[in-house]
């Protein structure tokens, strides 16, 4: 259980949140926020103003009064309605880190929420009733409206929620957890249903793979580097110290430690035939610390909006008003997701190009073809290429931006959304493809490395080739590789390889400059 106080929660917080599914409570601080704003709200429901989804229709609709006696029923009638997502549903990882960002932003104290309403949803996350969230719906502004619609929907005893591994009616899955439906009070469906919180749980499920994708990639391009017989002359300090960029200073120098020790590099270093190495093996620090930049950017981004207060209308308890404004549109969460998906397709482009180099013998500094023990009779990962080849193309065709994309919605009311739930959904599928590309990269460069025994390679890399050969054997003939690649890629999206370097790798935070 995590106590957060909102305005401040951190990057790792919520990537721990979302690794460990844990449950998590606001802090005293941000419930006594919540009832003030309850308050408020409470008394406009109550007084002559037409306030936009307090005593109002919704969107196109907002000229409409509601009477006060219809309060209740104007809140549960907007839920029910606003769940028309499609589609498959959203992992349940990112729903339960999708409800806490929605606490969050509750927490701020402008949303105008009861804090029984807050309760309930904490007491969920606590118990483990998530609910049940179609991933298609959402055009990223006013809100995620439809995937929050059917987080609202199961606390109100509607809708699907999952409870211990089974999806249930969502009135049901709270019974079984011994909780209550609630009953929405004046805003509450609105402030539920109104945020960035669908869009930036995928967006930070990205931003953690990413990051971790980038750091692996520093530990499969010095095993390549080692495999091919490459120089290490292009990670000397001084040549990235001259140019400046935060990351790519950092991944030279994890690079350097990485191959620190290296016998395989020390036998060549005085006599090394080539002037220069092609680009994927001589500027992996350029490109995948060009890389590393803006997923911290994107980062510092995606941390303002977990903490941010996205709803609408918003209660401004120190002015005594409720003011409605823009803080749903998810532009800013749509950017970011273009950023780490650009940088996503760039970590995986150069690592193909070192599997391609591996297994080319015109190119790998006399290595077999294809990494093939008697290559003809066997065609080792020849294939395996290709298939990195097809992944490498397929996250390109998915990095396209998704921000540049508008459509009006809602009768015209709604005339520019942000396209960032689908801009961040795509984060996950290319996340996958980038581990297995990086998975295949590990292979080749593990085999490359056996072929030039006895020269062994860095204690800090001999680590992971002991840890990645206790799940996969050498490839010593021809086999069925398919499983192979897959615990490989598993390999890449867990912890132990890097874990096994013995090398400490910089957290996202760690860079913030702010």
């Amino acid at each position: 259980m995590l106590n957060l106080s909102p305005g401040e929660v951190s990057l790792s917080q919520l990537e721990q949140i979302w690794r460990e599914q844990l449950p998590i409570k606001l802090d005293a601080a941000a419930h006594d926020r919540i009832a003030a704003s309850a308050v408020r709200v409470e008394k406009a429901a109550k007084g002559p103003d037409a306030i936009y989804g307090v005593n109002t229709g919704f969107g196109k609709l907002a000229s409409i009064r509601i009477a006060p006696e219809d309060t209740e029923t104007l809140q549960r009638n907007l839920v029910l309605s606003h769940c028309s997502g499609v589609g498959s549903s959203t992992p349940r990882a990112i729903a339960r880190l999708m409800m806490v960002l929605k606490l969050i932003s509750l927490g701020r104290g402008a949303s105008g929420i009861r804090p029984e309403t807050v309760t309930l949803l904490e007491d969920m996350l606590e118990h483990g009733v998530t609910p049940v969230v179609p991933a298609q719906g959402s055009v990223g502004a006013s809100g995620d409206l439809a995937p929050l619609a059917h987080m609202a929907a199961a606390m109100i005893g509607e809708g699907e929620a999952e409870w211990q591994g089974e999806v249930l009616p969502g009135g049901v899955a709270l019974e079984k957890a011994g909780l209550a439906p609630v009953i929405l009070g004046p805003k509450e469906g609105l402030a539920l249903i109104n945020g960035t919180q669908f869009s930036t749980a995928h967006a930070l499920a990205g931003l953690f793979n990413a990051w971790h994708a980038a750091q692996t990639s520093l530990v499969s391009a010095s095993l390549s580097i080692d495999a091919a017989m490459a120089s290490t002359a292009p990670l000397i300090d001084e040549i990235h110290a001259l140019r400046g960029h935060p990351g790519q200073i950092s991944a030279a120098a994890v690079m350097r430690a990485l191959l620190d020790g290296s016998e395989i590099r020390e036998a060549h270093r005085d006599d090394d035939p080539r002037v220069q190495d092609p680009y994927c093996m001589r500027c992996q620090p350029q490109v995948v610390g060009a890389a590393m930049d803006m997923i911290i950017q994107a980062g510092e981004t995606l941390r303002r909006e977990a903490n941010a207060a996205t709803d609408n209308p918003i209660v401004l308890t120190s002015e005594d008003r409720i003011v409605s404004g823009g803080n749903f549109h998810a532009e800013p969460v749509a950017f970011a997701a273009d950023m780490i998906a650009l940088a996503m397709a760039e970590i995986g482009s150069i690592s193909q190009r070192r599997i391609a180099l591996l297994v080319d013998p015109t190119l790998s500094f006399d290595l077999p073809p294809f990494l093939a023990a008697d290559a003809g009779l066997n065609s080792g990962m020849m294939i395996a290429e290709v298939t990195s080849a097809a992944l490498m193309s397929e996250n390109k065709h998915l990095a396209n931006p998704c921000s540049t994309d508008s459509t009006p919605t809602s009768a015209n009311q709604e005339d520019h959304v942000s396209m960032a739930a689908h801009g961040a959904r795509r984060l996950g599928p290319m996340a996958q493809n980038l581990f297995q590309i990086l998975g295949i990269e590990l292979f080749c460069a593990i085999e490359g490395t056996r072929f030039r025994e006895p020269l062994k390679t860095s204690a800090a890399l001999s680590g992971v080739c002991d840890r990645f050969y206790r799940d996969i054997g050498p490839l010593t003939e021809d086999r069925f590789l398919a499983p192979d690649l897959e615990r490989s890629a598993q390999m890449v999206a867990g912890h132990d390889l890097l874990g096994a370097t013995g090398i400490a790798f910089p957290g996202i935070e760690e860079n913030f400059r702010d």
